[in-house]
């Protein structure tokens, strides 16, 4: 689904249950029976006071650091005891509005420099009431202990995503379950407690460490749905609460990334209807179908010669996702594009591939936490045969990455770790929320914020009309960042649209991301598949 490798710069239907009875049942791999809507949350675990320390960048100068302990089981206070990694830029003003927390999705994505961002990218004086609190979450990054079930996962060239013989669909198949069996043996004692349920218990948690009445949120992508269920979890502990590229909280997981793969296939065409309407530039034609016969052609001759030994099918899908993410990219893509199909020169769609598609070894970490939190959340199918027709299904219509998605989410196939049942968000405790969405949003689709707008009592939706950026708060769009402000002041919204940000341009050979896009500094941080 909201896939959590990193950006280039670093390297790359369930039953609803009460929130109260699946934090009880954390420890067990039975779910207990619904618990009344009303009944109370389990109490926090104690919290020490936090020690923060100064940890200044260039960038960021007045950042701030702590560790926070927390129970690897909520229902075991005094248990085994695990460490998060946090920071902080503190309020300046003379009155604070408390916490704001920030999450940049996932899951498994590092929310410590999104901090810095937000406090940065946030007017001063709205900046200035809040102090803003990044935070890896339980298993990621400097958190401890953090999750790496397998190196080499993304080795190139991997096996050709698309299935199209036995022997391609069983290499595959083997790489996924030998993830799931590495995470198993590395992790088995702590995966039962990494999901999304401990992920918001932690935050209450933080609340208490933080000597905060109430905590603000703001959470992007998969980060959304985290601060859904901390808020469904403790209503009354929500000051402000932000979602930006909404999940849509009815299809927890499977059914989620089956729609995510129809919106991607159709924002990957209007990245090569950009490409055809600039034929002078990528001579790659005019006409939009005949651009993407071009592109599957590249894709074909990628199988029998991987480009530079290192790009083929799957790997050229990688490259080409983040696209999906970030309109900024575009233009880079579609040079690598033209070099490789025009003038028959594979190495700038290399060097495409080693910036937006290759994983480092960090990344990891990052995937391991996506799967193990994802494979818990909820159930997946366990019959392959299922994965089987609902792929070629879906891929029939949408062959842009649905096999590709398919491979990234499938050791939930051959998972060990007991799936819980999906908590219910429905929340009318609330006070008002802010929702933002791009209406062409292809990793998190427009329908899912429609479904989180209608669960969240009382919450705004703002649309960024014709957008099909994935993350738009903060991201240059001057009507949503006003939205964004005038909210985080007064705790006021209304429904709303703004207007989408231009298409970018295409690119001199001396900047890759035109300023028209926007958001690269955001993107960076949110990454891809996350």
């Amino acid at each position: 689904m909201l896939h959590p490798v990193p950006h280039p710069s670093k390297k790359r239907a369930a039953v609803l249950l009460s929130l109260s009875a699946v934090a009880a049942a954390l420890a067990s791999p039975v779910v207990a029976a619904p618990a009344p809507a009303s009944a109370p949350a389990p109490a926090p675990a104690a919290a020490a006071a936090l020690r923060w320390s100064g940890c200044a960048t260039p960038r960021y100068p007045t950042l701030q650091c702590a560790s926070l302990k927390v129970p690897l089981d909520h229902d075991r206070p005094a248990g085994r005891q695990i460490s998060l990694a946090l920071t902080r830029v503190p309020h300046t003003a003379a009155t604070s509005q408390g916490p704001l927390l920030v999450n940049p999705g996932g899951p498994g994505g590092s929310g410590r420099t999104l901090a810095g961002f937000v406090a940065s990218a946030l007017p001063k004086d709205v900046a200035a009431q809040y102090d803003v609190i990044g935070f890896d979450p339980r298993g990621v990054g400097r958190s401890e202990p953090a999750l790496d079930c397998g190196a080499g996962h993304f080795k190139p060239v991997r096996p050709d995503s698309v299935p199209l013989d036995p022997a391609t669909e069983r290499a595959n198949l083997e790489r996924v379950r030998s993830f799931a069996e590495s995470c198993q043996t590395k992790h088995a004692d702590v995966l039962p407690y990494v999901g999304t349920v401990s992920a918001a218990r932690d935050l209450e948690v933080l609340r208490t460490a933080l000597g905060a009445e109430r905590l603000s949120y703001f959470g992007y992508s998969y980060g959304t749905y985290l601060g859904a269920v901390y808020a469904r979890l403790h209503p009354d502990r929500v000051h402000r609460l932000v979602l930006d590229s909404v999940v849509d909280p009815g299809g927890v997981w499977y059914e989620d990334n089956l729609a995510q793969d129809q919106a991607f296939d159709a924002r990957h065409k209007s990245f090569l209807a950009w490409v055809a309407q600039y034929d002078a530039t990528y001579h790659l034609g005019t006409d939009p179908a005949a651009v993407e016969e071009r592109w599957y052609a590249m894709r074909t001759a990628l199988r029998s010669a991987p480009a530079g030994g290192k790009v083929g099918p799957a790997e050229l899908e990688d490259t080409y996702m983040p696209g999906g993410y970030y309109n900024g990219y575009w233009p880079a893509l579609a040079e690598a594009f033209a070099a490789y199909a025009v003038r028959e020169d594979a190495k700038p769609l290399v060097a495409a591939y080693e910036r937006f598609g290759a994983v480092e070894p960090s990344a990891g970490n990052s995937y391991s936490v996506y799967t193990a939190v994802q494979c818990r959340d909820s159930a997946w199918p366990r019959d392959w045969n299922t994965w089987r027709a609902d792929m070629w299904r879906t891929h029939a219509k949408a062959p842009f990455m649905t096999w590709n998605n398919a491979w990234y989410n499938a050791p939930c196939a051959f998972w060990k770790t007991e799936p819980l049942q999906t908590p219910d968000v429905t929340n009318h405790d609330l006070p008002p929320a802010l929702l933002f969405q791009a209406s062409e949003d292809a990793a998190t689709p427009f329908e899912g914020a429609v479904a989180m707008h209608d669960k969240l009592a009382g919450s705004a939706l703002v649309v960024e009309e014709g957008g099909g950026n994935h993350g738009v708060a903060l991201s240059g769009n001057k009507c949503l960042d006003e939205k964004l402000a005038a909210y985080l002041r007064t705790g006021q919204a209304a429904d709303a649209a703004c207007p989408a940000q231009p298409a970018p341009k295409p690119a001199t050979a001396t900047r890759a991301v035109p300023p028209s896009a926007g958001g690269a500094a955001l993107h960076g941080l949110l990454g891809f598949r996350g």
